[in-house]
């Protein structure tokens, strides 16, 4: 499990985090996912009970990622402000995260992903996935190329990680019951 753990790390940080970070992580991720109990004896300090909605490993992964990787807000306009914020100043972006406040959760959705698609064509541009179940906040979300779609959503599937692209997992849910 730890190189699948690596390689769905390494997708989905994408450059934002080194490669002995991303090992790091797949390793206290494939332990606690192995052996909860031992790893929560070892890790004393780890704030994780039974009463989290996800597995141990899935929280270590989960909580290990650093904001330039995991986005989380209560709605898109929080949630896209966060994205912007992980590009930096010099990456200019078509729209701005208040101009999604008064729009439908689908259309703000679309209107970020035509934004992030549009990005970094060579490597099929990027897509919002839902990530993991969120915790503390209505949406949580990370940032794939469009090449490494396929494979993070075969690799989430492997180790047992809730992921699906954002507008298209709320649209199918819209047209289900309609």
């Amino acid at each position: 499990m730890k190189n699948q753990l690596a390689e769905l790390i390494g997708k989905i940080s994408a450059g934002c985090m080194t490669a002995d970070e991303v090992l790091r992580i797949a390793d206290e991720a494939s332990q606690a996912y192995a052996d909860p109990q031992a790893f929560l004896t070892a890790n004393p300090d780890v704030n994780y009970d039974d009463s989290f909605p996800i597995p141990l490993g899935e929280w270590v992964v989960v909580g290990s990622l650093p904001d330039t990787v995991l986005f989380q807000g209560d709605d898109h306009a929080q949630l896209f402000q966060q994205v912007v914020d992980s590009f930096g100043k010099d990456v200019p972006f078509n729209i701005k995260p208040k101009q999604l406040l008064k729009v439908e959760p689908l259309t703000a959705l679309n209107r970020i992903q035509v934004q992030l698609g549009s990005m970094n064509p060579e490597q099929g541009g990027y897509v919002l996935l839902d990530f993991s179940e969120p915790l503390d906040d209505a949406l949580q979300a990370v940032l794939v190329y469009g090449h490494d779609l396929e494979r993070v959503m075969a690799l989430c599937v492997e180790v047992g990680i809730y992921a699906a692209p954002a507008y298209a997992s709320l649209r199918d849910a819209q047209t289900q019951t309609q």
